[in-house]
């Protein structure tokens, strides 16, 4: 499955490589493409995962702020409740990437 925003691809990974969470899809660090995500100061704590880092993507000469997080550090409570330790997948937001096969 590919995370896309027009031609682009922003991840690609199989399908049971992903987690998926609230409706969210978190693709493995090594499934996302090299230079399509750039650090963003904004700010979140999740009360369950933990402190969020907050990236803009870069597609297209295109810039979409805060479109992608990750959780680097994720609780220890969070890996026990997804039975998965998902620290440093990145999701995007479903309101401005697509999802492919």
């Amino acid at each position: 499955m590919k995370a896309l925003i027009g031609e682009t691809v922003l991840a690609e990974a199989a399908n049971d490589a992903v987690v998926r969470i609230e409706g969210n899809i978190y693709w493995p660090p090594d499934s996302v493409t090299a230079d399509v995500l750039r650090g963003s100061p904004t700010p979140y704590t999740c009360p369950w995962k933990g402190r969020a880092t907050y990236y803009d993507v870069v597609a297209g000469g295109t810039v979409l702020r805060d479109v992608a997080w990750s959780y680097p550090d994720l609780k220890e409570s969070a890996v026990t409740r997804v039975g998965r330790d998902f620290s440093g997948y990145v999701a995007f937001d479903a309101r401005e990437v697509g999802i492919g096969n």
